[in-house]
């Protein structure tokens, strides 16, 4: 089991995967870590990443790019309108009113939502979708081990990160194993791409002008400036100095060039520049922190390398930038640390990480006293996440709670709505009077808002003499169980909604009832004695904005596999077509070559023309057949080309073979002379056993003789007398038979038991006492009692 970490950025992604050794920002099969996101759609296939690139010009119409800014967003949006006027590729409206196809802090419920579709229209299983900034947070704070106790001031750290796309800011308080999210800010146009446009709204004007060319109505013209323009800004993030722009063929076969340097690079930039210092500001007001309470400043992201951001980064909070992360591969880094906390194959450090709500959330509702619509808000701007909230409604019929972001204003697209929730099958109690509804809205680990559950509170009266039931005091121990667990911040909770809200918190519920019941057309307080309670799941329906249904994203995941076995069944017919392009190469080489020695020359010729044909055929009726015909064509070949290669292959082997072969022969040849010779290392062996090895090292030599023969009499050209195998087989054959015999042990000779017995009693000679001579000592090991150590010995690990 492994778990993954994806950064999906607007113009390239990084994958990290979690393994027993830490975390590894996984290749691709180019071997770069860094993927482009980029798709090209060809007429059979899709291409993916750096496939893609490359096609880019030559497949413009063809190839998506930069659609992360796309996710969740609808049709008629302005951005949207915007943006198809410089996209290369046609988009259109899908039936939900969608553009189709880690995410930043600054993403919406729809927006998030939409990537939690093409996670499963990819087939992934999504742990957690996470921002951006706490990404790179917790890439940051895990590895530190001088982080402030639990009971201490936290540790603030600002974390910038800039990419090709957007512009985030986040301020994290760290203590040792947690960390918690301040406050984020963010500007979701300002990144790299920007600063690109202003280089080629540049040298469009200024090539509009030398040369008299329209560059912008021809987007491969257009495409071509935009990538040389990418480079020479990341040039002059390195070089002061002024820098060409060169271009053959530009347009209409002209050959353009011009210069820039850094000086006048940024003066063109100054309002781009402007607009980094108000999210850095925005964090310090809505945490309320001074420069001095920063510990340190981490930027991320590829736009930070450009000079001109980190000095005005840097001046802002007046110190150095830390530059402790891979800019590239934090985000990234963070997913894949996240997931392996998340899943239970890893045993991770203990990290809480506490997020935070992007955008305040409020719900309206119609009041069925007043006419018109009440709201309140739910989630205000950072508010922690994930997070759920209780939120009681006195309804005697069924009611639909609107969700919508209570700040416009800050939202990347106009619309504020999330969705709606309609609470389904409310009734009211068996007296005629409104029904207690207790509704749980939660914003996820994904930080998607929804209303999870709801439940009607069924209240029956009991006789006068009849005590309380034992149900009735375990639904309240119950119920307000539930409440201490879902609301952890009352007091915060009763800040965030005042007194005129429709909707309240349990907790708010018990301690200011008279006060709320009224606003919440509560009937009459019911008697607290002889009552008993019992509580009724109750359905939702949701009605979600700029979201697809479950049939149509069935469908597009029905579509996304029938597309996965077309590119894999594409990649397989190539694959096929390549093999046969290959072996006519390599045959055509080596026919010449090593193999010119075991072919006659009519048989050359005739293979070689063989082998023009199907080279021509490949460009011409070939270029495009089915797999079985390229399979079929290259079995054709082989079938002239693979005796060839067999004659060249055994006559590389069989010497090696042969020689081996004779070693043996030898070796037991040798063996046997000893023994006749009646040499004390073999004098062990039995007689009619060495007769067999004898029989068997004869009847080898006499075989490999009349081989040897045989195959120098028969030509190269010819299939041989003898093949490796057969040789193999013969060795193994002799060794199988002799090896055993010549290789048993000679048995071990034992002292008589007397002349032991009569040393032991002579005791010690020539005036040696206890203190045996290193010949007794050797002689006496037999017999000696092994001592303690001595027994100990081979317990011992020898390292």
């Amino acid at each position: 089991m492994s778990v993954v970490g994806i950064d999906l950025g607007f113009q390239s992604c990084y994958v990290a995967v979690a393994r027993a050794g830490g975390i590894e920002t996984i290749a691709n099969e180019y071997s770069d870590r860094c993927t482009p996101a980029c798709i090209s759609f060809g007429p059979k296939n899709r291409s993916i990443g750096a496939a893609a690139k490359s096609q880019v010009i030559s497949n413009a119409k063809n190839t998506v790019q930069g659609f992360k800014r796309f996710h969740g967003r609808a049709f008629s949006d302005p951005f949207v309108e915007a943006e198809k006027s410089n996209l290369a590729y046609d988009i259109v409206q899908l039936p939900t009113g969608l553009t189709g196809i880690k995410v930043p802090c600054f993403y919406t419920d729809a927006e998030r939502r939409s990537v939690m579709d093409a996670t499963q229209i990819a087939g992934l299983n999504c742990l957690r979708l996470m921002n951006e900034t706490t990404a790179v947070a917790l890439a940051y704070g895990i590895y530190k081990q001088d982080l402030p106790a639990l009971e201490e001031k936290p540790r603030n750290v600002v974390f910038v990160d800039m990419g090709h796309s957007a512009y985030q800011v986040s301020v994290c308080a760290f203590n040792r194993g947690k960390l918690k999210v301040l406050a984020t800010a963010f500007d979701t146009t300002l990144g790299g791409r920007k600063f690109d446009e202003v280089l080629v709204n540049h040298f469009c004007e200024e090539f509009g002008k030398k040369y008299k060319l329209d560059i912008k109505s021809k987007i491969r013209a257009l495409l071509r400036l935009s990538q040389e323009c990418e480079k020479l800004k990341k040039l002059m993030s390195a070089n002061a100095s002024d820098l060409p722009l060169s271009i053959e063929c530009f347009m209409n076969d002209v050959d353009v060039s011009g210069t820039m340097n850094r000086g006048k690079f940024l003066e063109m930039c100054n309002d781009l520049l402007a607009r980094v210092e108000p999210p850095l500001r925005s964090v310090l007001e809505q945490t309320k922190l001074k420069k001095e309470d920063i510990y340190a400043v981490e930027i991320v992201g590829g736009a930070t390398r450009i000079p001109a951001v980190k000095e005005k980064i840097s001046k802002f909070f007046g110190k150095e930038l830390s530059t402790t992360l891979n800019a590239d591969e934090a985000v990234t880094r963070g997913c894949a640390l996240q997931c392996a906390i998340l899943s239970p194959a890893f045993k991770v450090r203990e990290f809480s990480i506490t997020d935070v709500v992007p955008y305040p959330i409020s719900l309206r509702w119609n009041s069925p006293a007043e006419e018109g619509s009440s709201d309140c808000e739910v989630f205000s701007k950072n508010h922690a996440a994930p997070f759920s909230k209780v939120l009681t409604f006195y309804r005697k019929e069924p009611f639909t709670l609107e969700a919508y972001y209570s700040s416009p204003q800050d939202l990347p697209y106009p619309d504020p709505a999330i969705a709606q929730f309609s609470v389904q099958k409310v009734t009211p109690q068996s007296d005629g009077s409104s029904s207690k509804v207790k509704v749980k809205v939660r914003v996820n680990v994904h930080g998607i808002f929804s209303v999870s559950s709801a439940s009607l509170v069924e209240v029956h009266k009991s006789e006068e003499n009849e005590e309380p039931m034992e149900t009735d005091q375990n639904a309240k121990e119950e119920e307000k169980m539930q409440v201490d667990q879902e609301e952890p911040h009352v007091e915060e909770q009763q800040q965030q909604t005042p007194a005129e809200n429709k909707a309240e918190s349990e907790e708010m519920e018990t301690s200011q009832a008279g006060s709320k019941d009224k606003k919440m057309d509560q009937p009459p307080q019911a008697k607290k004695a002889k009552v008993k309670t019992s509580t009724v799941d109750l359905p939702i329906e949701n009605q979600l904005l700029w979201q697809i249904d479950r049939e149509m994203l069935n469908l597009y995941i029905e579509n996304e596999g029938k597309m996965i076995m077309q590119d894999k069944l594409e990649k397989e017919r190539n694959d096929a077509k390549n093999a046969v392009e290959e072996y006519v190469y390599e045959m055509r080489d080596k026919l010449s070559g090593e193999y010119e020695k075991f072919v006659s020359e009519d048989d050359r010729n005739s293979f070689t023309l063989k082998l023009e044909d199907t080279e021509n055929w490949l460009y011409e009726d070939g270029e495009d057949q089915p797999k079985q015909v390229y399979v079929d064509k290259l079995a054709e070949l082989k079938n002239l080309g693979q005796p060839i290669k067999i004659r060249f292959q055994e006559s590389e082997e069989r010497p090696k073979l042969f020689e081996e072969l004779g070693k043996q022969i030898q070796q037991y040849m040798k063996i046997i002379s000893s023994f006749k010779n009646k040499e004390d290392q073999y004098d062990h062996l039995d007689a009619a056993d060495m007769t067999k090895v004898e029989k068997s090292t004869n009847e080898a030599m006499e075989w490999m003789n009349n081989k040897l023969n045989l195959q120098n009499k028969q030509s190269l050209t010819m299939d041989p007398v003898v093949k490796s195998k057969e040789i193999e087989a013969k060795i193994k054959e002799l060794t199988s038979t002799c090896s055993p015999i010549i290789s048993k042990p000679k048995p071990k000779v034992e002292p008589p038991k007397e002349e032991q017995k009569n040393a032991e009693q002579n005791g010690p000679v020539d005036g040696q006492g206890d203190n045996p001579g290193p010949q007794a000592a050797e002689q006496g090991t037999d017999t000696a009692v092994p001592s303690d150590s001595d027994k100990k010995l081979p317990e011992m690990d020898i390292d």
